[in-house]
């Protein structure tokens, strides 16, 4: 669910007064929404008495989602000479990315990054002349420890945590062998695939201070505590970035145009139906058809359907027949985090380069800074789930905590494990999610094929590059499906 810009307490937008009127106003819009949405849920149920009145939509190719790995089956069915139909639930395309504006600006209000690192991606970046630039350097790094916050120069906080993650890390090498095949080593994997971050954090002996530090990370990529996240799903990328923190720390290239210039090229490129506003509520297949039923009753009928939607999506769909058990067990378990409220703060003045991390369970629990503007600099941050966004007031002292008597002039969040069509954040696997789904996971069910970074072999969940892989992967099944 989105909340509007809202304008802090005392604060003048551009807008003058009206605009923190507007925040009010939008909030209970928001609740509205949020009732239109679980009205358009229940009529989900409706859909089989309705089908009958609607005539039903025939397509060669059914790709339900509209994001990375939607847009990558579109664009390949597409150039095999099929004509698919892509239905996206949202009013937009781009999933769990989403460019778009705040303060006047560029912005990322989901995803954010991508790296040298990620040769699908920059493939594709180089396929349609899409350069990048690297995110913004911090100029200061502040770091928590036991006894409240320590001021560091960048390279000398990349000094302290470097052992450490090093430490942490240890073994991955061996287990993620190619890492890229996340199941060539299935047999060291077994020692270690069941363990979350948290277990990982216990079996190391670390000072209190060295603790909180690992901890604010592992629990903030969990979405939540530490005990979510799979070490497996981490040290994979940690592998893939080239084993090492720094290579780590690397994946922040941010391309021209914002992440959805290149899901748009592909798009076009598609030259795909696109159906917005379409949430699909059953997917049943017989007779070497697969229907699609979507919430206003309307039936679209293909010979393949790929369900390019986030894994916690997939358990609020009907499928006929039921999912098999890796998909079932996916579905059930959730791959998605399940806390990512991802904000953008527009902090009055001339605001030095900062980066922050706090404890886990702190209002903010990492903030990353962004371009200065005219009348002030805009910070990225995330939030832990003590932290009410709806509030100004809270989310103006969550930012006091690092920076200290400054003055937020707006904001906006995107709280995307309460959004209807992700439920939940960027993917991280659960322990013993990767030797329990793998490679069935990734199996056709039928005509019923699936894609998405949740279910990618290698940058998995939070990269856009598995994304595209899981879409390539899909789309060759699909054609051989096709014939």
């Amino acid at each position: 669910m989105q909340s509007p810009d809202v304008t802090t307490p005392g604060s003048r937008s551009d807008d003058g007064p009206r605009h923190a009127h507007r925040g009010h106003l939008g909030r209970r819009r928001l609740l509205l929404a949020a009732g239109g949405a679980a009205a358009a849920a229940s009529l989900g149920g409706l859909g089989t008495a309705f089908a009958a009145r609607t005539k039903d939509i025939r397509a060669d190719a059914i790709v339900i989602g509209a994001g990375y790995a939607g847009g990558t089956v579109a664009r390949e069915l597409a150039a095999k000479g099929m004509r698919p139909v892509v239905l996206e639930a949202r009013d937009r395309t781009g999933g769990r990315v989403w460019t778009d504006t705040f303060a006047g600006t560029t912005i990322e209000v989901g995803g954010g990054w991508v790296g040298s690192q990620q040769h699908l991606v920059q493939r594709e970046l180089a396929r349609y002349r899409i350069t990048t630039t690297p995110d913004l350097a911090a100029e200061r790094m502040l770091l928590p420890t036991e006894n409240g916050f320590e001021s560091l120069a960048p390279g000398d906080a990349v000094e302290a945590l470097n052992p450490l993650w090093t430490a942490f890390y240890q073994g991955s090498e061996q287990y993620f062998e190619r890492p890229e095949q996340p199941l060539y080593r299935k047999d060291l994997l077994k020692s270690v695939d069941h363990l979350s971050l948290a277990d990982r954090l216990a079996q190391l002996s670390l000072s209190p201070t060295d603790f909180i530090r690992l901890n604010s990370e592992t629990s903030l990529y969990s979405g939540g505590p530490s005990s979510i996240g799979a070490l497996t799903g981490m040290a994979q990328w940690y592998q893939l970035s080239g084993g090492t923190y720094e290579s780590f720390l690397s994946m922040s290239e941010k391309p021209a145009g914002g992440m959805g210039a290149l899901l748009n090229a592909m798009l076009r490129e598609s030259k795909a139906d696109i159906r917005l506003k379409s949430p699909v509520t059953e997917i049943s297949e017989s007779g070497g058809q697969v229907r699609v039923r979507v919430v206003d009753g309307t039936t679209y009928v293909a010979p393949v359907v790929v369900v390019a939607t986030p894994t916690n999506v997939w358990k609020h769909i009907r499928f006929t027949p039921g999912l098999p058990p890796a998909h079932a067990t996916a579905a059930r378990q959730g791959i998605g985090v399940p806390h990512s409220n991802k904000l953008w703060l527009h902090v009055r003045g001339q605001v030095e380069a900062l980066f922050a991390q706090a404890p886990a369970g702190s209002p903010i629990t990492m903030m990353l800074p962004q371009q200065q503007l005219a009348d002030g600099r805009l910070m990225t941050a995330f939030s832990g789930p003590s932290l009410d966004t709806r509030d100004p007031v809270a989310v103006q002292n969550a930012v006091r905590q690092f920076l200290p008597g400054s003055s937020l002039i707006r904001y906006r969040t995107m709280d995307w494990g309460k959004d209807p069509y992700a439920r939940g954040g960027w993917g991280l696997r659960r322990p013993g999610q990767l030797l329990g789904l793998f490679p069935r996971i990734e199996e056709p069910h039928g005509r019923i094929l699936f894609a998405g970074a949740d279910i990618a072999q290698g940058w998995h969940g939070a990269y856009v590059e598995g994304a595209v892989e899981s879409g390539l992967r899909a789309s060759r099944q699909a054609a051989v499906l096709v014939g």
